[in-house]
């Protein structure tokens, strides 16, 4: 999605959302469905009974999750502020 500012005159902008909160809701998005789509993986590894997979699925999948918090930290500050 190309997201131009357009601004009027008093310098507020006309588009709904930034280019930063877009890119930031849309990387959080993906992390989203990275952490489900680990879900399906640790399933497939305990099913094949392989505890070294299911281990490395669910430390990628934690890791999923800590960088979706931060991401989230700093589309709330874009929100807020406009930027970091």
């Amino acid at each position: 999605m190309e997201c131009e500012s357009m601004t009027t005159g008093n310098g507020h902008s006309q588009e709904p959302i930034s280019n930063l909160e877009y890119d930031f809701l849309t990387v959080l998005q993906n992390k989203a469905e990275a952490v489900r789509a680990y879900e399906t993986y640790i399933e497939d590894a305990q099913a094949a009974n392989s505890q070294p997979c299911v281990d490395l699925f669910q430390k990628l999948r934690q890791s999923e999750i800590e960088q979706a918090q931060e991401i989230r930290h700093h589309l709330q500050e874009v929100m807020q502020h406009g930027k970091m």
